[in-house]
């Protein structure tokens, strides 16, 4: 086992800013993360496409899918992964924990990991 890097949970938005089938822009630190609720299951990734600049809360969400409406990128909401070009960068995937109504992610310390 090597090292681990000590974690931190970051508050993103009250649960019930987000309803089933919809989506929120968060800013963390310098970084945008994009909270889906995917009917009740909470995910966060990174929020802005790793293809080009475009916030990904002026995309398309399908199921656990986000698309990006500038070249049209799709994208897991699951793993990040990338489904359909032009993107090749997997989106970076925060773990969700809830706390007194609230959704934060936990990360480790130091900057949010992010894929441009």
């Amino acid at each position: 086992m090597g090292g681990t890097a000590a974690l931190r949970r970051v508050d993103l938005c009250a649960a019930d800013e987000v309803p089933p089938g919809t989506m929120k822009l968060c800013e963390v630190e310098d970084e945008l993360v994009l909270v889906t609720n995917l009917d009740g299951e909470f995910r966060a990734a990174q929020g802005i496409c790793s293809h080009e600049y475009f916030e990904l809360d002026r995309g398309m969400l399908t199921g656990a899918t986000i698309m990006c409406m500038l070249h049209l990128s799709r994208f897991s909401l699951i793993d990040g992964e990338v489904i359909d070009p032009p993107a090749e960068w997997p989106l970076a995937v925060y773990p969700v924990v809830f706390e007194g109504g609230r959704v934060l992610i936990e990360v480790p310390e130091g900057p949010l990991e992010v894929n441009r």
